[in-house]
């Protein structure tokens, strides 16, 4: 099954890398979009990146162009619409995908699902022909359903490793972090909070009994910082009010996670980051504290359900 699990992505990468640091070409799929212009952004500056290859269906000629004045090392090229798809892909060694429509208020993640399936389901299947061995980084919404939807797609062409198949979940990660330093006084960049399960509401599991350095909370306190990092999406879109969900925040988490797997592909140590993975069965979690373990008990129905959604929608025959 799916999960989300704290992996070292120098076991994840080091096996595929197959150049230097020197050569290495990143896509975004989805450039144009409110996540996809800062992320490019983030990603133009790091030096890891000599290729920045950016697609969106509208307007990416422009955003290419606009990076392409930035002083680091990263080339930029912008192809625009299905046509140039492949073009944008062939040789891409990390695809990072943030494609896809945003939530409004009132909506959860799942119902995003009309729309993003097919869009994933499309760009995993220009991924298959055109990269195979790529790192594919999706932060599509429902991350739940759209991960193992690109897994079955990449599945279908005989190209699947899920080891080179990654939910972006990143992100609650960073609030997590940010959250427990705005109750300790904690400097934010030195506080770590493993987080398991999916990528919505309940499914987001955090492990505040294993959070560096060691925190210690009411019930009251962690059961309310459990809540609140479960539900940051909602708290975002409701203060945008109706003007989209995270993205800043979104691209920041997506580009750490791109730069940490491109770190491990180069061969730094000790690179560890979470993501959404096929594990092949129910992975260990370790010790637990009781509010833990009866977060994850509550997840397992829901998450179980989206990984389904997502694989039958892909094994649907006219996919």
């Amino acid at each position: 099954m799916f999960s989300r699990i704290a992996r070292s992505a120098v076991s994840i990468a080091r096996s595929f890398c197959s150049s230097s640091q020197s050569n290495t070409k990143v896509t975004v799929l989805g450039a144009s979009g409110g996540i996809g212009q800062p992320l490019s952004l983030l990603l133009k500056k790091s030096p890891l990146v000599s290729q920045l290859s950016l697609y969106d269906v509208v307007h990416t000629l422009g955003v290419a162009a606009d990076l392409s004045h930035i002083e680091t090392r990263a080339q930029v090229t912008g192809y625009v619409g299905p046509e140039q798809l492949p073009q944008a892909l062939k040789g891409s060694e990390v695809v990072v995908i943030p494609a896809g429509v945003p939530r409004k208020p009132g909506m959860t993640r799942d119902d995003l699902f009309g729309t993003n399936a097919s869009i994933v389901a499309t760009l995993a299947d220009a991924c298959a022909r055109n990269c195979p061995e790529a790192m594919i980084c999706l932060i599509t919404n429902p991350v739940n359903s759209t991960v193992p939807i690109a897994s079955e797609i990449l599945r279908k062409h005989g190209v699947y490793n899920p080891k080179r198949v990654f939910g972006v979940t990143t992100l609650d990660i960073v609030r997590a972090n940010t959250f427990v330093a705005e109750l300790t006084g904690l400097n934010p960049a030195h506080v770590n909070v493993p987080v398991v399960g999916g990528h919505a509401g309940k499914t987001i599991i955090p492990v505040l009994s294993r959070c560096t350095p060691k925190v210690e909370f009411s019930v009251d306190t962690l059961t309310n910082l459990t809540r609140r990092i479960q539900d940051a999406g909602t708290e975002v879109v409701k203060a945008k009010a109706g003007a989209g969900s995270a993205t800043l925040s979104m691209a920041y988490a997506g580009a750490r996670f791109a730069v940490s797997l491109l770190d491990a592909m180069n061969g730094k140590e000790g690179v560890i980051e979470c993501a959404f993975t096929r594990s092949g069965k129910k992975p260990s979690l370790g010790k637990l504290s009781a509010l833990e373990t009866k977060l994850v008990a509550e997840a397992l129905d829901e998450l179980k359900a989206s990984i389904k959604k997502g694989e039958d929608f892909a094994s649907a025959p006219t996919l």
